[in-house]
């Protein structure tokens, strides 16, 4: 298998027009998955944060909805993959997320990923009206929520085009990473890549309890080295054996360059 390459529009600090220009672009440079996200506020980069676990929140800038920019994305490519990083489970019904889900996959022609994550940023919840709980709660509704979101597949009329795939985004050993190893398609990791690499042998480790094949579960991750060393393709692919690699893109202008030389440097890879 060979390497994946995505790229993450993140549907902030601009206008509609250029952010849908980026992903339109981005099909025609060659990527295989296009993804949104979703925050109800915009988000500045700090790279100590993000090795945390966690973002900042600015104190103002435009920001758009990501489940209706995963439409607006179907509705406009026609052969990548469409998804999020990730849906906050405690956003929507799981029941309506599949509905949802379901008739974004149908205006794709069978392309939608479901991201799927508990949530973390407290001012999401909070100035939308939802309640925050703690990192175990929301955890717990994510668990309780994947089965129902999977029954809800198979009641609706008409069902999805294809067995919609779902990418999960958790790095919690108790709770969220067993989720992965329970139910994920492709399972989204980040963090400094000690993180990570410490973070796939728990996987190892809790798909064997649950009875699954780890091979089973694509691992994907964020390659951005123009903005952290650390995401340095031939490391995340070479050493630690990650085939999905997403470069990340924010308004105003969503610069494509970062993506264009890892695209590059896939390129190079297949020709050695």
């Amino acid at each position: 298998m060979g390497v994946t390459i995505g790229l993450q529009v993140a549907p902030q600090h601009g206008g509609m027009k250029r952010m849908r220009e980026a992903w339109m672009d981005a099909e025609a440079l060659g990527v295989e998955r296009i993804y949104s996200a979703d925050h109800f506020h915009a988000q500045n980069f700090n790279l100590k944060n993000y090795n945390e676990g966690q973002m900042v929140v600015p104190e103002s800038g435009q920001n758009f909805e990501g489940t209706t920019i995963q439409a607006a994305m179907a509705a406009t490519t026609t052969k990548v993959e469409v998804g999020a990083i990730v849906h906050a489970i405690g956003y929507r019904n799981p029941n309506l997320l599949a509905d949802m889900a379901r008739t974004i996959d149908h205006i794709s022609g069978g392309r939608f990923i479901l991201g799927l994550g508990a949530g973390y940023l407290k001012e999401d919840y909070e100035e939308y009206g939802y309640p925050y709980g703690t990192q175990k709660s929301r955890l717990l509704d994510l668990a309780a929520a994947i089965p129902v979101i999977k029954s809800r597949f198979e009641k609706l009329n008409p069902k999805p085009l294809r067995r919609i795939p779902l990418l999960i985004a958790s790095m919690g050993e108790q709770i969220g990473m067993r989720i992965v190893a329970e139910h994920a398609d492709i399972w989204h990791a980040f963090g400094s890549n000690d993180k990570v690499r410490e973070k796939c042998e728990t996987l190892k480790k809790l798909c064997g309890e649950v009875g699954r094949n780890p091979d089973e579960i694509e691992i994907t991750t964020y390659c951005n080295p123009h903005r952290n060393p650390e995401e340095n393709p031939d490391v995340l692919y070479g050493e630690l054996g990650i085939k999905h690699l997403i470069s990340s893109a924010t308004g105003p202008n969503w610069d494509l360059g970062p993506l264009k030389e890892l695209l590059a440097w896939r390129k190079a890879l297949a020709s050695c």
